[in-house]
């Protein structure tokens, strides 16, 4: 299969340009095209990447940042469920709504993505801390795989022969800002639940988990 030429593209806004290695597609949803979801979901991952930058610094930065991380520890399997369910829902948009084909990694970063979510969404409604080390080793396993698939596509040569020749994992469907592709999306995804549920703990974590563990002990609880 022949590497399809290489087009560039604006959006509205002239410093947000896309490369798209596929033709445009005309895909609307109450007058959004696919462009301007392709950007809408670029900035929300540079965002939660940021966020999580800041996490880790304000981590490092131990005792100063303490009140901070302890406010913001409540919203340790929150955040998390709400990133990966919008992954989900942004790659389903993507290739069932659009049409772009997902090749082998990005099945393999699916699998991890979808089960995420939907642990992470049950874990904050019961508010289930005990599910954080699971979802960590499917986060880090996920966020390998995007971390290799972005990098195959700046450098095709590191291919392994996961890559099918329909479904060519380097070539990506689009990047905007000339590195944001889908894989990248995915990595940003994956480092945020890791520094959400590696990061934030302490008295504002406890006090999330009180109610439910309450709640448990006054059901296994014998009666006088």
């Amino acid at each position: 299969m022949q590497p399809l030429e290489q087009t560039r593209h604006a959006f509205i806004l002239p410093w947000a340009p896309v490369t798209t290695s596929h033709p445009s597609r005309l895909v609307t949803l109450g007058g959004v095209n696919d462009e301007q979801f392709q950007l809408f979901f670029a900035l929300l991952a540079l965002l939660a990447l940021a966020g999580s930058v800041a996490l880790v610094v304000a981590r490092l930065a131990s005792g100063a940042a303490r009140p901070l991380l302890d406010g913001l520890a409540p919203l340790r399997l929150p955040v998390p469920a709400l990133v990966t369910s919008v992954a989900m829902l942004g790659s389903l948009w993507f290739s069932e709504v659009v049409g772009y084909r997902p090749c082998v990694l990005c099945w393999y970063q699916r699998i991890a993505m979808y089960s995420l979510a939907i642990v992470l969404v049950v874990a904050s409604v019961r508010r289930d801390r005990n599910i954080v080390p699971y979802a960590m080793v499917l986060a880090g396993v996920g966020a390998a795989v995007s971390g290799y698939h972005w990098l195959l596509e700046r450098w095709p040569s590191i291919d392994t022969g996961s890559c099918s020749p329909d479904a060519p994992c380097s070539v990506p469907y689009f990047e905007v800002f000339g590195f944001v592709s889908l894989a990248f999306m995915a990595l940003c995804a994956f480092v945020t639940v890791l520094v959400f549920l590696g990061v934030l703990s302490g008295p504002g974590a406890a006090r999330m988990e009180q109610p439910a563990t309450a709640a448990v002990t006054t059901q296994t609880k014998e009666p006088a």
